[in-house]
């Protein structure tokens, strides 16, 4: 089962790289701590990837007929674009890396079926506005029923701090059933491992990046992109998880970071405010942009050197080395 290492990896990156969607905002309002987010992040992502994860499996791998290597090698391209984006603290989208890679596999063999190529593209296009939507609608009426409810500075920094947390949980939960997809799908469609099996590998899998290497872009995400108060804060997170958790039930995994962008953007619009730094915005449509055509190439190029057999001979080169330095 060494073919499913890539996909570790790929899951480890999007864990790192997607927690700040679930709780930047939090953090950099001080509302929530970095270890307490973290850690539920990565309970309620495994919750969401097990319960659900399944729905959105079969998208993946319906794009292209992937042998057991090919899935390997998308999932490598993926995660070497997901890796290096979290690097230079970049929120990518490791559902288009992954799709892009998928395909670029799937052009070599002759095997990329586009016509399903075009459901997913349309989702990818109304993520962030169908994010905006709901945060604009949000931050209008929660406004509006927390100003009938109370209007006692305490009450409202309690409701804000435990609904925060409670968001939260909800988008990490929405993030694990949507994205997990897109750390094994492949594999489901390549048929080495049930919707199950990979529900549980990838959920572990991104549960160990959100532990491990996620301040970076949660720091990003909090600061550079989002300097909101409180209740945007709130408001942000449950938007952009409400819109991961509708494309779920329609089957498509799409991006995280579009969503969060989206919702505080819509924020901005309700609001009258600039909540979007320019120069953050153009960083991040620059790293959504460049994924998927960069790892549909680095996949293309992985399959064209494994037929020629120069990859495979490398690859088991290097693991006989290394296994021989261990020894």
């Amino acid at each position: 089962m060494w073919m499913v290492s890539s996909g570790l990896l790929l899951g480890w990156s999007l864990g790192a790289n997607h927690t700040a969607n679930v709780f930047g905002t939090g953090v950099a309002t001080g509302t929530v701590s970095y270890r307490a987010a973290i850690t539920l992040t990565a309970i309620f992502v495994i919750l969401g990837a097990l319960l659900e994860g399944p729905k959105c499996m079969r998208t993946v791998g319906a794009l292209s007929r992937l042998t057991p290597i090919d899935a390997f090698y998308c999932a490598l391209a993926a995660a070497i674009m997901m890796s290096l984006l979290t690097f230079l603290s970049f929120p990518g989208s490791a559902s288009q890396a992954v799709i892009g890679a998928v395909i670029g596999a799937g052009i070599f063999s002759g095997s990329a079926d586009f016509s399903k190529l075009y459901k997913i593209v349309a989702c990818w296009v109304c993520t962030p506005f169908f994010a905006i939507l709901a945060s604009y609608t949000l931050y209008r009426l929660l406004g509006w029923l927390l100003d009938k409810a109370t209007t006692n500075i305490t009450q409202r920094n309690l409701i804000y701090t435990v609904g925060t947390v409670l968001t939260g949980c909800y988008g990490a939960y929405c993030l694990g059933s949507n994205n997990v997809a897109n750390v094994t799908g492949v594999y489901v469609g390549a048929h080495i491992l049930t919707a199950e099996a990979a529900s549980l590998i990838g959920a572990l899998s991104i549960a160990s990046g959100v532990l491990t290497y996620s301040k970076k872009v949660m720091v990003t995400i909090g600061r550079g992109i989002a300097p909101l108060d409180p209740f945007s804060a709130l408001v942000a997170v449950l938007a952009g998880a409400i819109t991961i958790h509708v494309f779920t039930q329609v089957g498509v995994p799409v991006s995280s970071s579009q969503a969060i962008v989206g919702a505080v953007v819509g924020i901005g619009i309700a609001g009258d405010v600039q909540t979007v730094s320019r120069r953050m915005l153009t960083k991040i449509g620059v790293g959504w942009i460049a994924a998927p055509p960069s790892a549909a190439l680095l996949a293309y190029l992985f399959v064209r050197f494994d037929r020629l057999e120069t990859l495979t001979t490398f690859l088991r080169h290097l693991s006989l080395t290394f296994g021989n330095a261990l020894w």
